[in-house]
């Protein structure tokens, strides 16, 4: 299950990669899910596209199919930036896709950890300056953290980080070797490069 799909690039790439998920896409914006349900076709990969808000409760996520227990994995792009400190987009729609507000990333985990099986995998991405909201959002519910950091420059700080965590984990935390998108001469990572063709992984991929 993909939350926050937009037009379903994440995944539609993961069921590229691995044939045979039964995968479901995620979308509040019509008109983005419309798009997914294209990509979706052109690609001949079988979808489920719901259009659907993820802040909603429990009552409207059994209505729209996403059942308690049901996902083995979970892949989630939250609003991440921090409204104090971003221009928000003067389109609401593209705001409320792009700029977090106080309570969105504990709304959002909460309905990870809803749709997710015990033991389901959750994938995610923040900024890498709210690694401290990330992890008490996760204190409850999750477990077996893999931090990657990602730089978008040799010797600069972290951008982003991904972030695999288990429901019901117990393991110890990883902050795993941070990924590089630019080598020191500016050019594009040549890991990063393979990872895109479809010829590597991430450090934290379970599938």
């Amino acid at each position: 299950m993909d939350l926050g799909a937009g037009v379903g690039a994440a995944g539609l790439a993961l069921a590229r990669r691995i044939e045979g998920i039964d995968l479901v896409l995620v979308e509040i914006d019509a008109t983005l899910a419309d798009l997914a349900r294209s990509n979706a076709a052109a690609n001949a990969i079988a979808a489920d596209v719901i259009v659907f808000d993820v802040e909603s409760g429990a009552e409207a996520f059994t209505a729209a199919g996403l059942l308690p227990d049901s996902a083995d994995a979970v892949l989630m792009n939250p609003p991440f930036n921090d409204g104090a400190r971003h221009r928000a987009s003067p389109d609401a729609a593209r705001a409320s896709a792009h700029v977090a507000g106080d309570d969105t990333l504990a709304r959002w985990i909460h309905a990870a950890r809803r749709v997710l099986k015990s033991g389901g995998v959750l994938t995610m991405i923040w900024r890498a300056d709210g690694i401290a909201e990330v992890l008490a959002a996760l204190g409850r519910g999750f477990g077996s953290l893999a931090i990657l950091p990602i730089h978008g420059e040799a010797g600069a700080p972290a951008i982003r980080i991904l972030v695999r965590t288990v429901k019901g984990g117990r393991a110890p935390t990883q902050i795993l070797p941070a990924l590089m998108l630019n080598d020191e001469s500016g050019l594009p990572n040549k890991q990063v490069v393979e990872i895109l063709a479809g010829n590597g992984v991430l450090p934290l991929a379970t599938l």
